[in-house]
């Protein structure tokens, strides 16, 4: 392994994260929160959601009640007045059901007087929920559309069709009091929806989305896909703070520092992961005898489709996809993470590759396709000290894959 060029990945990820912590950003929208002469509730759901209601704790110097409802190991200690829950991510369980109950529950019979500040960050959508199908049924869906590789957008289409809380559906709860929602965005090009937001889907394109994946559904569920989401709410104010951008700037800034030509590609990734990576490599293997000291940044949420048993997540196998290319060059690293610490169902953040990955690989009987077939880029990983560990972040804009081309690290 290059140490070089892996302790300064190691920098590059450090110095990004820490620069779209939701501290600053939910201080400076509480610039605009003016509440009501009733009770401030606190609703926060998300894998940031604790940090969220920390910083907005520290900002207002108390709420009236409250609820965190966050990823397993993402609460990092107590907080006064307000109830912290852990629940399953990306597949929502019933500790999650259960704690979306206490928070329709907490809003329940509120006046006009009364405001409820509504903290949402990425997850919150397998997070907060109330199924209007089965438990086991939505779970399900949900792992058909992680297994097919269904975006985001296409994920969410679906989910606030089943759900008596997404798609605005949550706001409707809270009337006639007034929402001040803070959305930490983790969706390219930071559409306004959720919970507390108007939904602009259309049945037709949920019904189409069903389609192309040929999911799986029940009556019910399909039912539900023909139902109409609410396209108006007149009680919610809302404020988007944090992005892939940033991320992405955080990155590139430090590269810059570090005496890279930082070159942001896009800041809208939306493809498949593998992909993503052979590329990144082909990249580096075009310019490795350039003479250039040069980064190559891409932001966004990539996709897996699952065909094998294995442990891992979309930033790991990008990386682990880029080895090939980069096999025998001394002068270039791939290294891929997720701003919010854990990359799918691992402990990891992401995954980092240079020249002497296959290598490495290969001396301990193992091969990158055989890897890739099986999805299990964790273990082959962390064959070769290729993971990128950091624990839960606090924050979550997305992901940012970095290719670096260093001819001094030869």
């Amino acid at each position: 392994m290059n140490q070089h060029l892996r302790k300064q990945a190691e920098t590059i990820l450090q110095n990004s994260i820490a620069a779209v912590l939701p501290d600053r950003a939910v201080e400076k929208a509480l610039t605009s929160f003016r509440p009501g002469n009733g009770r401030i509730l606190l609703v926060a759901a998300g894998k940031a959601a604790w940090q969220m209601a920390r910083a907005a704790m520290n900002t207002l110097g108390r709420v009236d009640d409250g609820i965190v409802i966050t990823k397993y190991g993402h609460v990092q200690g107590a907080l006064p007045g307000i109830t912290c829950r852990e629940a399953g991510h990306p597949v929502p369980d019933d500790n999650g059901f259960a704690a979306t109950a206490q928070a329709l529950e907490l809003v329940q019979d509120l006046t006009a007087e009364d405001t409820v500040l509504f903290l949402l960050s990425g997850g919150g959508s397998a997070l907060l929920e109330r199924p209007l199908i089965s438990a086991a049924e939505l779970q399900d869906i949900t792992r058909q559309l992680l297994a097919c590789g269904a975006d985001i957008v296409e994920m969410n289409t679906i989910r606030k069709r089943l759900s008596a809380v997404k798609g605005g559906r949550f706001a409707q709860a809270c009337a006639p009091a007034r929402i001040y929602s803070i959305v930490l965005s983790d969706i390219l090009g930071d559409p306004l929806e959720g919970p507390a937001c108007p939904d602009r889907s259309t049945c037709d394109e949920a019904v189409a989305i069903a389609r192309k994946y040929n999911l799986q559904l029940s009556d019910q569920a399909w039912s539900l896909l023909w139902q109409e989401t609410p396209k108006a709410l007149d009680n919610v104010t809302s404020c988007i703070t944090g992005s892939v951008r940033e991320l992405c700037a955080a990155a590139a800034e430090t590269c810059a520092a570090m005496g890279y030509e930082p070159v942001l590609l896009t800041d809208r990734l939306v493809c498949e992961a593998r992909e993503v990576g052979s590329f990144l490599g082909s990249m580096l293997q075009t310019h490795a005898r350039s003479g250039r000291k040069v980064a190559f940044l891409a932001g966004g949420e990539t996709v897996v489709h699952l065909t094998g048993q294995g442990k891992g997540g979309r930033n790991q196998e990008l990386a682990l996809a880029a080895a090939p290319a980069l096999e025998g060059l001394a002068n270039a690293a791939v290294f891929s993470f997720g701003s919010d610490g854990t990359d799918g169902p691992t402990d990891a953040a992401g995954g980092y590759v240079d020249g002497d990955t296959v290598t490495g690989l290969r001396a301990k009987g193992l091969e990158v396709s055989a890897i890739l077939k099986d999805n299990d880029a964790y273990h082959g990983l962390q064959a070769v000290d290729g993971l990128l560990m950091t624990g839960p972040t606090g924050t979550n804009v997305n992901d940012v894959a970095v290719a670096l081309l260093d001819h001094t690290a030869e």
